[in-house]
């Protein structure tokens, strides 16, 4: 049996960073970052990649340092109050092979000391994107009704993300499904043991879970117009 991608190690310098999160601190300690947080994490998704055709032949597991599936350790401070340059996260985004950017339908694997959690579906699309999510469940009530209760999927996930205070443009409020069409963002968690991210099942289990969100994961790629099977 293959070894385990992340250790303690992973979690442990993820603390560290969170504690000393300047540059000068990151220079020194950058083969700590590359032996225990992005080495792994392009080996995972390199493996990944070797699975995911069968879950959706549409979504793309890219292990490259840069302008891969692994987001980007740097933090944009540009517009946040928040300067300290690094994330103290480790961020795997495998998008459909239609999107450009962290916007579009994707699967996403979130580990940090602080939470681990997987997620599928579109987190904070664009105002056309949302408006044809927000059509289609209008328009196809049962069809929407049948991927978000899906008995597995509903098991395993809950949707997150904000609401609007009120309904959304062109909606009446008592719409029978004003609490889904009031979604700013349709993506769906599920958290995760932190000793499932040190387990040698790390592979086997996110592929089976994510496989749990596909009724869901088909019916976005459907309103957005793009393939999913």
């Amino acid at each position: 049996m293959a070894d385990a991608y992340f250790s303690m190690a992973t979690f442990d310098f993820l603390d560290r960073l969170a504690d000393n999160n300047r540059r000068e601190w990151f220079q020194e300690h950058r083969a700590e970052y590359e032996g225990c947080v992005r080495s792994p994490a392009l080996k995972l998704i390199a493996d990944v990649a070797q699975e995911l055709p069968q879950l959706s032949p549409h979504f793309l597991a890219i292990p490259k340092k840069v302008g891969g599936s692994l987001m980007r350790v740097y933090r944009d401070t540009r517009f946040a109050k928040d300067k300290t340059p690094f994330k103290t996260n480790i961020g795997i985004q495998l998008r459909h092979n239609m999107g450009k950017d962290a916007h579009a339908p994707c699967y996403y694997l979130h580990i940090s000391p602080s939470e681990c959690f997987l997620g599928a579906g579109v987190w904070c699309p664009d105002g056309p994107s949302l408006g044809k999510i927000r059509d289609r469940i209008a328009e196809r009530e049962q069809e929407w009704l049948k991927a978000r209760d899906h008995k597995p999927f509903k098991k395993g996930y809950r949707l997150g993300g904000e609401l609007l205070k009120t309904s959304p443009r062109g909606f009446s409020r008592d719409h029978p499904m004003i609490e889904d069409l009031r979604r700013k963002s349709f993506i769906a968690i599920q958290d995760l043991a932190p000793d499932l991210i040190t387990s040698r099942q790390l592979k086997k289990e996110i592929m089976k879970r994510y496989a749990l969100a596909t009724p869901y994961m088909r019916f976005l790629c459907n309103a957005l117009e793009v393939p999913f099977d």
